[in-house]
């Protein structure tokens, strides 16, 4: 799918010159022109980044910034700046803008910039694993059940990741060893018993759904 990407800026000459270089690049892209406009914008289309002017008529960029992060939004936000003293710098940066490309501009640049805090993007969703109402974060190792955080051992956390990383596939006891223990695991033989066990007192704590499957004879499975 296309990378939606909002485009705040008042200045119309501008505004439409961003708008043909990305979409000619193959971007889906929405304009707002004043500050009301761009927050609004922000919060009904949850782009995939917003590149967002400092000056603008209503609410400034780093208002804007402030206000989405405030409400728990992560979205990719490059600040345009005629700004180029450190201190302003800082203050877009600490507003909670991830980049800042510095006016005036080459569209070369604009374009690497927003390819960049792209890629990040991707490659920070990539770490997330879910199933069901059950959330794996491969980076901070943080595992939720709806809202609900769950604290796991390192081996505990290993054996799940390993789940959830093959949904509704019946997973072999000598495939989780193999996977989760290593080749040359010489302990208990009940081990992966004993883990799965542990598993499902965390995640059903609350007396959720079981997510964790037994297929006698055979190993265990995640499925509803």
């Amino acid at each position: 799918m296309k990378a939606h990407i909002l485009v705040v800026e008042d200045e119309p000459k501008l505004a439409q010159f961003i708008k043909m270089e990305l979409e000619f690049e193959d971007y889906q892209v929405t304009h707002a022109a004043d500050g009301f406009a761009g927050l609004s914008a922000a919060r009904e289309i949850q782009p995939d980044l917003i590149l967002l002017d400092w000056m603008l008529p209503g609410i400034s960029g780093p208002e804007i910034c402030r206000r989405l992060r405030q409400t728990g939004d992560k979205v990719a936000i490059i600040i345009l700046t005629a700004k180029d003293e450190v201190s302003d710098r800082v203050l877009g940066l600490d507003a909670g803008a991830d980049d800042y490309v510095v006016k005036p501009f080459s569209i070369e640049e604009l374009l690497a910039r927003v390819r960049a805090n792209l890629r990040r993007e991707q490659e920070e969703e990539t770490d997330l694993i879910q199933f069901s109402n059950l959330t794996l974060n491969r980076s901070t190792r943080e595992v939720f059940r709806d809202r609900r955080s769950i604290e796991l051992t390192a081996k505990e956390f290993d054996l799940l990741e390993y789940l959830l990383s093959h949904p509704r596939q019946v997973l072999t006891r000598d495939q989780i060893l193999e996977r989760v223990w290593g080749y040359d695991f010489m302990g208990d033989s009940n081990i992966i018993e004993v883990y799965i066990r542990y598993l499902r007192l965390k995640l059903e704590e609350q007396q959720e759904q079981r997510l964790i499957q037994t297929v006698r004879g055979v190993g265990y499975v995640l499925r509803e």
